[in-house]
């Protein structure tokens, strides 16, 4: 296949995290063979901008999040379901893909659905731990399922193939040199550095409690803080951290953002992570082999957040807090904890190391290069 052009239909939507798995794996498949790329989505998420930005097409078909109980809202949903089918029926009829890849969301299922109907080669993956409700439906259609989390494979009723590949994850995460975030954050070689990712969802009572433990960090200039408090609760933290007397002009080793462009920066140069346990930020962690206390957000979809945060907990590469029994005195404990013990730091990033795939875009790639041949 590497001298002619194979034609390929990207589905998911909704959130970044459906989404982004699906542009990772375009370019890789980009960076391979000759490929013209198609995105399908909805207008309501995500999708449309991200794959303009990308250079992919765009169509749009109708859909609606599936509910486990009978109801007129359910009734609803079905039939925007089935004008869906019909869409993408429309859609692969003119584009004829050689295969169809779904990384999720509700607008994937008669999207791959279809395609699969029709005989196309089909490919979903799944990022958490415990699946959606989409792929766990699609699982029973297509080709090949490829998994994040090993762990996610018992909940799957599949006839295809279902292979660990790990989460596509940007290349500069895996390339970034600890003495590059260093000198992008202006920290000196010698600290023990503490990056807080609270993300803009339901940051709140996270910041709160790290925001607690601020005059801990002020005593030991050994650590150096980064705290990402998300966008929507910036001013208000700040606000909060002056009511303490904490003036970040005078404090040495705290810095707060709203948010970090340079990810990859941040993670090189960090030595442990405290954070929610979205899909994508535990692969970016795990790649990079980092120890953390997760955070997972309650209010994510079929609670995936805990289930992702559980499977490292349970190779001991991190320490999981309910948001519902979190507060400053619990995580500066378990932060102490870890900051005196090296040798369980060390043991923590190894566990993360090996359940990590820094090689996972590679893995997809090839399994969609074995279906298309």
């Amino acid at each position: 296949m590497s001298n002619s052009r194979i034609r390929v239909l990207l589905t998911g939507g909704g959130t970044g995290g459906h989404i982004y798995p699906a542009l990772a794996i375009g370019k890789g498949i980009e960076a391979k063979v000759k490929s013209e790329f198609l995105y399908v989505g909805t207008t309501r998420g995500l999708e449309a901008d991200l794959a303009a930005k990308a250079g992919y097409a765009f169509k749009a078909v109708t859909a609606e999040g599936l509910s486990r109980k009978l109801s007129w809202a359910a009734v609803r949903a079905g039939l925007k379901s089935c004008k869906g089918a019909f869409e993408a029926w429309q859609i692969i009829k003119e584009f004829k893909p050689h295969v169809v890849i779904g990384t999720g969301g509700y607008v994937c299922g008669p999207v791959v659905l279809v395609a699969s109907k029709l005989g196309i080669p089909t490919l979903i993956h799944e990022q958490n731990a415990y699946p959606g409700i989409t792929n766990k439906i699609l699982a029973r259609f297509v080709d090949k399922i490829c998994v994040t989390f090993a762990e996610s494979k018992k909940y799957f009723k599949t006839k295809g193939q279902i292979v660990h590949t790990g989460l596509p994850i940007r290349q500069d995460i895996l390339a970034a040199t600890r003495a590059e975030g260093l000198e992008h954050f202006n920290i000196p070689a010698e600290r023990t550095n503490i990056l807080v990712v609270g993300g803009s969802l339901g940051a709140q009572r996270l910041n709160e409690a790290v925001a607690s433990i601020y005059p801990f960090i002020i005593k030991h200039p050994e650590y150096q803080l980064i705290h990402v408090t998300g966008k929507s609760g910036y001013e208000d933290h700040l606000a909060k951290a002056k009511k303490q007397g904490i003036y970040l002009d005078n404090v040495g080793n705290i810095i707060i953002k709203p948010y970090i462009y340079q990810m990859d920066k941040a993670l090189a140069a960090a030595d442990i992570i405290i954070g929610r346990a979205g899909a994508s930020f535990l692969a970016e962690i795990m790649a990079r082999g980092l120890p953390s206390i997760l955070v997972p957000y309650p209010f994510a979809a079929e609670n995936h957040q805990e289930h992702n945060a559980r499977t490292l907990e349970k190779a001991k590469a991190a320490r999981v807090i309910l948001e519902k029994d979190l507060d400053g005195n619990i995580l500066l404990q378990n932060l102490e904890e870890l900051l005196l013990d090296k040798n369980e730091m060390n043991r923590m990033a190894e566990a993360s190391k090996l359940l990590g795939r820094p090689e996972a875009l590679h893995k997809i790639v090839d399994e969609v290069m074995k279906l298309v041949k």
